[in-house]
């Protein structure tokens, strides 16, 4: 379970495994590689405490010659159910350190070149954040965002758990996150392709079938817009949104590729925890909609786990 099946030397990928939840727990228990050579890219939200997030990436490090990871907002949340009570940038900080004890490549890594098939690529794994750019309609600046998104009730739960330390603010961690990443880019040789991993999209794009769009202020930044076209990108790996599809922007592949949460995987037609092939790259029939799940429906207006109410998530 959880493999595509399809012959050696495969890249492939995983996002939101969210495995506080034991249906989603059990799902990793069953992802196996189609090879020995199979690397894996996990582009966030593994979990919310350190010491599930260690078990998850253990547990495919163990399988897959490579675990390649990105992390989402909810591994970096300062979580009262986590003793581990470090926050911002320490807590990501001491999350690169479980990573590399477990020889998982981190966005503080060199990027690793992918030789299979479909290679040479650098695969490169970002830690990006958001700046609430992706503004709702009507909104000209982050505080009117945020003031539309509190009034309508769809709040990110990081406006509580995901605290910036030391930076002042969310956004401007993002830009220096956003800059420090944009130079290592650039120092890429000019003609060599990547896979770019990041819990959020790239572009604006995907969010647009977002049954909340408020909730596109939480999703990525504008900065980063043209990296599609700039950084040579075969293909773009991200999550957050729990609408896994693939989507063609400017001629460049964006795959969604979330597990997301059992009440939204088990509307879905296909098997769930299934990992999807980024390289070499065959088309497949993906639904515009994300498979008949809750489209647009990642983690707004929602109560998880006593977490939150009216929408916080």
């Amino acid at each position: 379970m959880g493999s595509t099946g399809v012959g050696a030397g495969q890249l492939l990928a995983i996002s939101d495994l969210h495995i506080g939840y034991p249906e989603n727990r059990a799902l990793v228990e069953e992802m196996r590689p189609g090879s020995d050579e199979d690397w894996l890219l996990v582009a966030g939200d593994v979990a919310e405490t350190v010491s599930d997030i260690r078990w998850a990436l253990k547990t495919l490090a163990s399988r897959f010659r490579k675990v390649v990871w990105a992390p989402g907002n909810h591994e970096l949340w300062t979580h009262p159910k986590d003793p581990v009570t470090l926050r911002g940038a320490e807590r990501y900080a001491h999350l690169v350190d479980v990573c590399r004890d477990l020889g998982v490549t981190t966005p503080e890594d060199p990027y690793p070149l992918w030789e299979g098939p479909g290679g040479p690529v650098a695969v490169a794994p970002l830690f990006l954040l958001y700046d609430y750019s992706f503004l709702p309609a009507g909104c000209a600046t982050k505080e009117e965002g945020l003031a539309y998104a509190h009034g309508t009730g769809v709040v990110c739960n990081d406006e509580y758990l995901l605290h910036p330390d030391p930076y002042p603010t969310r956004d401007d961690w993002c830009r220096a996150r956003v800059a420090e990443t944009e130079a290592r880019l650039a120092a890429l040789p000019a003609d060599l392709p990547t896979v770019l991993v990041n819990h959020y999209p790239l572009d604006r794009h995907p969010t647009e079938v977002l049954w909340y769009p408020e909730f596109a202020m939480w999703c990525g930044t504008r900065l980063t817009a043209d990296w599609h076209r700039r950084f040579r990108v075969a293909a773009m790996v991200y999550g957050h949104l729990h609408i896994p599809r693939t989507t063609w922007h400017e001629g460049i592949r964006f795959e969604e590729v979330s597990v997301g949460y059992p009440r939204e995987w088990r509307k879905r037609p296909g098997p769930p925890g299934r990992l999807r092939r980024i390289l070499p790259h065959t088309p497949e029939r993906t639904p515009a909609d994300g498979g008949g799940t809750e489209a647009g429906r990642p983690e707004a207006a929602r109560t998880e786990d006593g977490r939150a109410d009216g929408g916080r998530a």
